[in-house]
């Protein structure tokens, strides 16, 4: 179980550092844009839209990274002072009830919509733009399944924590003020 929890986290830690990347570059290139097009006055369908594809790509790569960082908003008024066990049973009854099946739902209802764009390999509608909207779509389906292995090392590290086999975390979710 260890071994398993420890891959999950692994992965969703390096994609979610080298994701983060996109939001720099995403930066250097509205500003490249913004100078084109105010200074030289050169239009670039291809660099505007591929600031789409990085947004998109940025958060729905990093949320499976966000759920291992306790990042994503909560609802549950008690679960800040609620008892490490608590937590976890909330973690656990969160993931296995509420995450999974939406993860679950996500892929089933995305997969014709990707599915259809992958087989006509779908493309801008701008002729100078990226002709890769198939790619961009897959990104939904990568999303839920990221999300999904993060709910199942989730689930896993509540179960542990349940057991005692495992410390809770101190990290915390971070403040709404």
């Amino acid at each position: 179980m260890t071994r398993l929890t420890g891959f999950i986290d692994g992965l969703n830690e390096r994609l979610g550092r080298v994701v983060s990347w996109l939001a720099l570059l995403m930066v250097v290139v509205q500003f490249i844009v913004v100078i084109q097009r105010y200074v030289f006055g050169i239009g670039s369908i291809w660099m505007q839209e591929s600031i789409v594809y990085m947004h998109g790509m940025l958060f729905m790569l990093a949320a499976g990274y966000t759920l291992l960082h306790n990042g994503h908003v909560r609802v549950d008024v008690f679960y800040r002072e609620a008892t490490p066990r608590r937590k976890a049973l909330t973690d656990l009854f969160g993931s296995l009830f509420f995450l999974l099946p939406m993860c679950a739902a996500i892929i089933w209802l995305a997969w014709p919509y990707v599915s259809s764009s992958w087989s006509i390999l779908e493309g801008s509608k701008e002729t100078s733009g990226i002709h890769g909207v198939y790619l961009l779509k897959s990104v939904i389906i990568a999303f839920a399944v990221l999300v999904a292995l993060q709910g199942v090392s989730l689930a896993l590290h509540s179960l542990q924590i349940l057991s005692g086999q495992e410390t809770p975390s101190d990290e915390t979710p971070p403040d709404i003020v």
